[in-house]
């Protein structure tokens, strides 16, 4: 276990270190730079720096460390959970930065600024981690070294059928995130957290479970077994095809892309209760009938 002792302590320096870089990007940039850049980037590079050694963990831990895989899927949740308290508004996920583009929530500039800095993040994170392979603190990373070298493509059905669980993944996940966007971050975090978990129990031997383009290009597309033709409609298409999908089932429409919403009535939303218009045009009548019989009553000149 003191393999897995290391992975929890670098977990923590990594959360720790992104906070600390959040924290004085705040202070020196502007609110704009801030949210459009440093968070993006800080948020990226906390995601898969976590993820891959996560990742490392799910592979050589079973049979090099003992551990089944609820101990993987509970540091999962754990860390999804502070990703989603710590990211302070980033996504560190193209397909939520495009989302909130069709949802006019952010400028087409700022969407290009995320994605660079997305990407940015994702390529340090990497960079960083396997840096911190090659240090070789416990066996874990003493195997993932020897295997690094031959990694084999995560893909492991046919390939529309990963794209399909790339794309119902990435559906699943924007839905509740569309559902819970108004949520307090007490009931949202946790929520996502535990949406990740399932999907990735679900879905992880077929594809990895990555729903998430920008972590999956940092982490598998470097891998033999799939060209990178492959991995562009499995981790790229298939995600932002189930996000279009999530958006239509709960906007009914795309605000960018068009207004007339093809699912949803819009005047059923303000629409007044048969029953209670019904009590409205009796009193109307009775107060009708009042007003006659005191006219009626009121003595001539």
């Amino acid at each position: 276990m003191a393999g897995l002792n290391v992975s929890i302590a670098f977990f923590f320096l990594v959360v720790g270190v992104c906070q600390a870089l959040r924290q004085l990007s705040k202070r020196l940039l502007s609110p704009g730079a801030y949210g459009c850049l440093a968070r993006e980037l800080a948020g990226s590079l906390q995601l898969c720096m976590s993820c891959l050694e996560l990742r490392m963990l799910m592979e050589i831990g079973p049979w090099g460390g003992g551990f089944g895989p609820d101990v993987v899927l509970t540091l999962l949740f754990l860390l999804f959970a502070v990703h989603g308290a710590s990211f302070d508004g980033a996504s560190a996920n193209p397909t939520i930065s495009v989302q909130e583009f069709l949802l006019l929530e952010s400028s087409l500039a700022a969407t290009a600024a995320k994605l660079l800095a997305q990407g940015a993040g994702m390529g340090m994170g990497w960079a960083l981690t396997k840096l911190y392979w090659s240090w070789e603190l416990t066996d874990f990373h003493f195997i993932q070294n020897l295997i690094a070298s031959e990694c084999s493509s995560s893909i492991h059905t046919a390939l529309y059928h990963a794209a399909f669980v790339e794309g119902t993944c990435s559906f699943f996940f924007h839905l509740v995130l569309l559902k819970l966007c108004q949520s307090h971050p007490m009931y949202q975090v946790p929520a996502l957290a535990a949406t990740v978990t399932f999907l990735t129990y679900t879905a992880g031997p077929f594809t990895g479970a990555f729903f998430n383009p920008a972590l999956a290009t940092a982490t598998t597309f470097h891998c033999s077994g799939s060209t990178f033709w492959d991995y562009i409609q499995v981790y790229w298409l298939g995600p932002l095809t189930g996000m279009l999908a999530a958006l239509v089932l709960y906007q009914g429409n795309i605000p960018r892309l068009f207004q007339k919403n093809l699912l949803y009535s819009q005047k059923s939303k303000y629409k007044i209760p048969k029953a209670r218009v019904a009590a409205h045009v009796e009193g109307d009548e009775r107060r009708r009938k009042r007003k006659g019989e005191k006219s009626n009553s009121e003595p001539c000149a």
